[in-house]
């Protein structure tokens, strides 16, 4: 196995609040997404909902990944101002989160 050189995944999973409208849920992702544009170690954002047939999601409905070169640039995130300003705003419509962050491995078959 081999681990991937400068990318370090942050993983979001969510279960939104009951009442939180489409529309609201819509517009946090939006602002989720655009912190890529202005916080700079955070490379990468992709999001979705969860579409698995084995029911095993315990009620987590939307998943957010964030790609970062470094745990340094993680860290750098994580303090910038602008995430904890938009961090206290989604976590507020959030019932269940959990967050993890990893470094990808590649499987090397022989």
């Amino acid at each position: 196995m081999e681990e991937v050189k400068g990318v370090l995944k942050h993983v979001l999973l969510a279960k939104f609040k009951e009442g939180v409208s489409e529309e609201e849920i819509e517009k946090l992702i939006k602002g989720y997404a655009n912190l890529v544009n202005l916080i700079e170690p955070m490379k990468a954002f992709q999001w979705g909902k969860d579409v698995s047939i084995e029911n095993l999601h315990q009620g987590f409905t939307h998943i957010f990944e964030s790609t970062f070169e470094s745990t340094e640039g993680l860290a750098e995130y994580v303090a910038h101002p602008v995430h904890v300003e938009f961090a206290n705003l989604f976590l507020s419509h959030l019932d269940k989160v959990i967050v993890v962050d990893y470094k990808p491995t590649k499987v090397v078959l022989s």
